[in-house]
């Protein structure tokens, strides 16, 4: 595998840090596969841009309709974050992207949906070529212990009301 970086903290913008990195990638038309989980929402800008920057830039979205808070996870949530690891290595083997995003990831380890062993045996199979970002509030230890970059985004000060402006937040 190329570098691991792995985005965290309670803060807003780990997903957008990810997306720089693969703008980044597309500019140098190289190949970008972003897989999130825990989402299902078209209507973010990253979702929304898929076709003007195809063939460089993929993404996938492995979630159940709606928001449902984390302590309202269930089977169906297992279910998806299984079936979007599962699409990750059929992806990896099939297109060998430049740049993986796998958004969330560290919430779902986080949450039970998938095991960090299993995440962890997946990087083992990552080609040299590919960079992999992992995203997500509450990393566990050993996926910050294995990657080479680690931010961790804290919120310093936000609103007393939750801001969500479209381009900005989705």
């Amino acid at each position: 595998m190329g570098y691991l970086y792995l985005y965290t903290g309670n803060g807003g913008g780990k997903t957008t840090n990810a997306l720089g990195l693969a703008l980044r990638c597309v500019g140098h038309r190289q190949k970008v596969v972003i897989i999130q989980f825990l989402k299902w929402w078209r209507n973010t800008g990253e979702y929304k841009i898929r076709r003007k920057l195809a063939p460089y830039y993929e993404i996938y979205l492995f979630g159940r309709k709606g928001w449902h808070g984390l302590s309202n996870l269930g089977e169906e949530d297992k279910k998806q974050a299984r079936k979007a690891l599962k699409f990750a290595e059929k992806i990896v083997k099939e297109k060998k992207p430049h740049l993986l995003v796998l958004d969330e990831i560290n919430l779902a380890v986080y949450c039970g949906l998938i095991d960090v062993k299993e995440v962890l045996n997946f990087l083992d199979k990552i080609p040299k070529k590919t960079d992999v970002v992992l995203t997500g509030r509450y990393a566990p230890r050993e996926l910050i212990e294995r990657a080479e970059f680690v931010n961790e985004v804290v919120d310093v000060k936000h609103p007393e009301h939750t801001v969500t402006r479209k381009g900005i937040q989705y």
